[in-house]
């Protein structure tokens, strides 16, 4: 089977086309996510030149569940959808490293990854699409590595196999190599080669342990005394105060001792740091997000004629709580405020022939007081 010649395939779009510009896109992508203006910046150029057909350079992402790395690449993935144009750059595949390490095991390192992209441009395209273009289609696609941290080399100090095999499986397809896959019986069955030159990999996860291991590494190992206090004013008082940013101290060392080997980390251009979401950010997710459990709590107190809404005051108190679990981010809105509207959403109709139900802090205070009953 013929393959386009790679030249054949780069897209260059006008320079005057303002709309792919890294200012640009990242202004599409931060109107979805949240409190990650840097992420989002740091992903709308390595996009801008994939759009362009240039090398874009792989990107992983560090960050604690729930600081919106999967909803970035959700949004990457929708914007390049809904642009015609873009089209033939809007296959994206989600796949968690776990699957890779299996498939590695296997002995078909990579092959699941190339199958699952000829699936999604089979879809995208059509069931009737020649099956030259789909393969176009998926060689120049997106493959979203979810959970990438749980494919460390070492675990406990001992080498982990699993995660070695798993590394070694990515390596092989973000190094430009050809890879041997069997096709599906859709597409005639067979073996070819696949070209996987142009997959761009965006690697994420939370690492967990990652930051006490540098924090450590700072405040008592080998870079003791490095972290100086900064003076800080705060509602008119002045006092010293020790900041600990992981950013500013994250080295390649520490990732090659947590366990991604120096081969496979430096097949990522771009490592991006997600940070913790604040109070604010919190709030703005609660209240906006198409898919927040208040947004979606509402739809469902409209079906059943009610009107729900929540005091300024309420929804910060709700905001703050969930701050208080850094290691859940925006997903422990949802924990917090099921405590809150639980008991309404349980008879919506409670409220008799009054159509509103409004929350204050009092009813926010009550409900985080009490015992959370749910397993």
């Amino acid at each position: 089977m013929t393959q386009p010649d790679r030249a054949d395939r780069l897209y260059n779009p006008s320079v005057h086309d303002a709309s792919l510009t890294p200012v640009a896109l990242a202004d599409a992508l931060g109107r979805s996510v949240v409190g990650q203006r840097r992420a989002v910046e740091e992903m709308s150029i390595a996009l801008a030149k994939k759009l362009a057909g240039l090398p874009a350079g792989n990107v992983l992402l560090i960050g604690s569940s729930g600081t919106g790395k999967t909803t970035l690449m959700r949004t990457v993935e929708t914007f390049l959808s809904e642009r015609p144009e873009l089209a033939r750059r809007s296959t994206q595949i989600r796949v968690h490293a776990n699957v890779l390490a299996e498939e590695a095991e296997s002995g078909r390192p990579g092959a699941g990854v190339i199958r699952r992209l000829l699936e999604r441009g089979r879809e995208q395209l059509g069931l009737d699409a020649p099956v030259e273009r789909i393969i176009e289609r998926a060689r120049d696609g997106i493959v979203f590595v979810d959970e990438i941290d749980k494919i460390r080399s070492v675990v406990g100090g001992e080498p982990h196999l699993t995660g070695i095999r798993a590394q070694e499986a990515l390596l092989t397809l973000m190094e430009n190599a050809s890879v041997p896959v069997t096709l599906p019986d859709w597409a005639g069955g067979g073996r070819m080669a696949f070209d996987a030159a142009d997959l761009w990999f965006v690697g994420a996860g939370a690492f967990e342990g990652l930051y006490d291991a540098v924090h450590d590494r700072v405040t008592l190992g080998s870079d003791r005394g490095a972290l100086q206090p900064t003076t800080v004013v705060e509602d008119g008082t002045v006092h010293q105060e020790v900041r600990f940013q992981l950013s500013d101290w994250l080295r390649s060392e520490d990732l090659f001792q947590y366990g991604m080997s120096p081969q496979f980390l430096s097949r990522f251009d771009s490592v991006i740091l997600l940070h913790d979401l604040t109070v604010d950010d919190l709030v703005h997710i609660f209240l906006e997000s198409p898919d927040s459990g208040f947004r979606q709590s509402q739809a469902y107190f409209e079906h059943h004629g009610r009107e729900l809404a929540l005091s300024p005051a309420a929804v910060r108190r709700i905001a703050e709580e969930a701050a208080s679990r850094p290691r859940l981010g925006a997903r422990a809105l949802k924990e917090v405020f099921r405590r809150v509207v639980r008991d309404h959403e349980f008879d919506p109709t409670a409220a008799g022939g009054d159509t509103a139900i409004v929350i204050d802090l009092p009813e926010v205070e009550a409900a985080l007081a009490a015992p959370d009953e749910s397993p």
